[in-house]
């Protein structure tokens, strides 16, 4: 009886690990966190500062939206739908006395308006790039940026690129570039 229970508690243990693990890859991508260094250069990158408005798509454990509301002023907020780790974002951002700069919220990235944000960051694949790219489009304001870590949108050509670090910075661009564009 004993070890039964055990079995059964090993294998919810399991099935609970790999959700968390792996749960997210149907919204976009699996949780795989960007180095610190990293999220400074994405940030450092589209010239984060105190008056953006930065949206982390997929947004992890919350480190991109706490180092840009902690060292570059931004607010931030980021978007995540793994509820264990949107409870874990939430504790820091509360420990670091960060509440009134950043929050994270639980939910689908698609289903969300993204109109308020200045800049958006994000480590997906590039499938979920390629069918973000009309909401980015219609939902953010020209002059809007947005930095991808590794994966690209294909027919955009990227502003800025660091190769090194595998980042490229997109500016939406206004109505008459669209049009001479044909995007």
């Amino acid at each position: 009886m004993g070890s039964a229970i055990i079995g059964i508690g090993l294998m919810a243990f399991g099935a609970a690990l790999g959700l968390f693990l792996l749960g997210t890859a149907a919204v976009g991508a699996g949780w795989e966190p960007t180095s610190r260094r990293k999220v400074s250069r994405m940030l450092e990158l589209s010239g984060t500062g105190p008056t953006d408005i930065v949206y982390d798509l997929g947004s992890g454990d919350g480190r991109i939206v706490i180092e840009a509301a902690k060292s570059f002023g931004a607010r931030a907020v980021g978007l995540e739908a793994d509820p264990l780790r949107v409870l874990y974002s939430r504790a820091m951002i509360s420990l670091m006395r960060l509440n009134g700069r950043a929050k994270v919220e639980w939910g689908n990235f698609f289903h969300v308006d993204l109109s308020e944000a200045t800049i958006v960051t994000m480590f997906l694949t590039q499938g979920t790039n390629q069918r973000l790219k009309s909401k980015l489009l219609a939902e953010l304001s020209p002059g809007a940026r947005v930095v991808s870590y590794v994966w690209t949108f294909e027919g955009w050509t990227p502003k800025k690129r660091d190769e090194e670090d595998e980042l490229s910075l997109y500016v939406i661009p206004d109505r008459v570039e669209r049009e001479a564009r044909g995007t």
